[in-house]
């Protein structure tokens, strides 16, 4: 179970604490990546991302190793400092060349209130803030008064074709 991959050299004293301390803890769980992906809603390619310090991983994957693990409270809400720390310290991907004015945005990410919106690994996906624009209010309410006529109109329809 001990055979990681080594972790790069440059990783933050945080960062390489934390992950060797993940790492301890899958361990004892004495799950393959594959079964702990089945236990925890986190696939076994997240867990190796997380594990080998390639992107950090969100708080609640944290606490579901922690619950595998069966680690108790105490223990657990210390994982939880090491994560804040380790989150503020993780290094940052390397930045995107500045996109020509007009450009659309990255396929990363969306173009939101003029700031360009980056997945953030910390959080689980239904935390994240809409890719896309939501339709405004007025325009949903005509389609819902619009889809209501319809439905009006095919009941009496129905009605006078059935008697």
């Amino acid at each position: 179970m001990g055979a990681w991959q080594p972790l790069p050299d440059d990783l933050p004293s945080e960062v390489r604490h934390f992950v060797d301390q993940l790492r301890q803890l899958k361990d004892r769980t004495g799950l393959s990546l594959v079964a702990l992906g089945a236990r925890t809603a986190y696939s076994k390619s997240s867990w190796q991302r997380y594990l080998n310090a390639t992107q950090p991983p969100p708080r609640q994957a944290v606490v579901a190793l922690c619950r595998v693990a069966g680690i108790d409270k105490d223990e657990a809400e210390r994982f939880g400092v090491r994560w804040e720390l380790a989150v503020q310290a993780w290094p940052k991907p390397v930045t995107v060349p500045e996109k020509p004015e007009g450009a659309a945005p990255a396929a990363g990410g969306a173009e939101i209130d003029g700031e360009e919106y980056e997945d953030d690994p910390t959080l689980p996906w239904w935390d994240a803030p809409p890719k896309t624009s939501a339709p405004s209010s007025g325009r949903l309410l005509t389609v819902a008064v619009g889809l209501a006529v319809l439905l009006a109109l095919a009941v009496v329809i129905g009605a006078v074709a059935l008697g």
